[in-house]
């Protein structure tokens, strides 16, 4: 059989085998789709951006009144004892006494230098900052999957290379022990060739406690029990059609980190407008029904009770605080200064983030190239060295070197899938455009 045939049927062999023995396949997308529902900072962001939304209500920013339902009822019981003026007493022991009051009581800040309209709006802000957050979180999570996901498959594709360079091993073992029945090679070939295939076996093993662990990594993203088996899919797709200045554009819009700064200088503006409104007068509605009944065991009136409406208002101005307004307006600007100075720091941050990235992206498209060729030129090399070994024209030692370098060439191809998928995701994350 020729040499390049039987290669290549080992290879598609134990890629049979593999599959056939296979765990059911996890997608990209099935696994984007359970971290979704099941991570728990994604379950905890949503909650948080859940209260925020909870919290936007028009009782919250002031502008309703509260109504109040009060009862109070005393009583004692005293030794007591009164002088008339006309110079007559009287005392009693055990004297009781009661004294009741109950009622609604209405109050309402009908003006209040429209602080309530800006708290109404600070809190609308507050909400969407915790949707920011939440796209952040969402984001940050996201891109840990992808990045552990293909991570398993770049090892996936090393087991691969693994088991070829271990049927090899032990092809040329078995070469070995029937060249050296005939009398055709030393013991130490032999020696040599099993030493190998032990190398290989130690690797592969090592591989597989990657493998093994970078799965359980998975499934703690995944927030599902760590045993729970699966299979990644055997391809890495880069997206090789980024351009920078899209990214940068889309960056501007969907950035949740920029966004976040954006509202936070927005909410700054609507406090330094509440600060201001203590300049104004705080306008108050009352209004109540109360009732109230006494008894006195002695005394000119042993019972009386009222009942009735009452109503009325209240307004204050703050006249003289010890500067404090002063203070607390000029505090509140310079937050807003301070804002605008994150937003362009963000800026910065977000642009230099993506053009440093996007060259290295570039870097590793490359990269891909030039090792795809090299995976193919070592295995064409391994293909020539093995029939040259098995007619006994090269020696065992340039046979060792050029399996070698296949499975070497093999794992540097699959790594330069994988670091440049890193860059594609680092991209996508930083200009907010992940698809999930």
């Amino acid at each position: 059989m020729n040499t390049k045939i039987l290669f290549r049927s080992l290879i598609f062999f134990f890629f049979c085998i593999t599959n056939i023995n296979a765990q059911e396949v996890l997608t990209i997308e099935d696994a984007m789709k359970i971290a979704l529902e099941n991570n728990f900072e994604i379950k905890i962001a949503k909650n948080n951006s859940t209260i925020s939304e909870t919290n936007v209500t028009i009782g919250n920013a002031g502008m309703l009144p509260v109504a109040t339902a009060s009862i109070t009822d005393n009583n004692s019981v005293t030794n007591s004892s009164q002088t008339r003026q006309d110079g007559t007493s009287t005392s009693l022991n055990n004297a009781k006494n009661n004294n009741l009051n109950y009622g609604v009581s209405l109050g309402w800040t009908v003006f209040d230098g429209m602080k309530m309209f800006a708290r109404l709006d600070q809190l609308k802000e507050l909400q969407k900052l915790g949707d920011a957050q939440l796209k952040q979180t969402i984001l940050l999570k996201i891109a840990q999957v992808n990045s552990s996901y293909y991570d398993l498959v770049q090892q996936q594709q090393q087991l691969s290379a693994l088991d070829t360079t271990i049927v090899i091993s032990q092809q040329r073992l078995k070469l070995a022990q029937n060249r050296f029945s005939i009398g055709k090679a030393s013991k130490l070939e032999v020696l040599n060739a099993q030493v190998d295939l032990n190398s290989d076996q130690v690797a592969l093993l090592r591989q597989k406690e990657s493998y093994a662990n970078a799965k359980i990594l998975l499934n703690q993203y995944l927030a599902r029990d760590p045993k729970i088996d699966f299979k990644v899919s055997d391809l890495v797709t880069v997206d090789n059609t980024l351009v920078l200045a899209n990214l940068m554009e889309l960056a501007q819009k969907q950035n949740p980190g920029l966004e976040a700064q954006i509202i936070n200088k927005r909410i700054a503006e609507l406090q330094l407008k509440q600060v201001k409104a203590d300049r104004y007068p705080v306008v108050n509605l009352t209004s109540g029904y109360n009732f109230t009944e006494s008894q006195s065991s002695l005394g000119f009136t042993s019972q009386a009770s009222s009942k009735g409406l009452n109503y009325g208002f209240n307004a204050t101005l703050n006249i003289f605080d010890g500067f404090n307004q002063h203070r607390n307006e000029k505090v509140a600007k310079l937050e807003i200064v301070n804002s605008q100075i994150a937003i362009e720091q963000q800026n910065m941050i977000l642009n230099t983030q993506l053009s440093t990235a996007f060259q290295t992206y570039l870097t590793n498209l490359e990269l891909i190239g030039l090792e795809e060729d090299n995976e193919a030129i070592a295995r064409q090399n391994l293909e020539i060295t093995l029939d040259k070994f098995k007619i006994g024209t090269i020696t065992t030692l340039d046979f060792r070197t050029a399996q070698l370098n296949y499975v070497n060439a093999k794992v540097r191809y699959s790594n330069a899938q994988y670091v440049a998928k890193l860059s594609e995701i680092a991209l996508k994350e930083l200009a907010g455009n992940m698809n999930f």
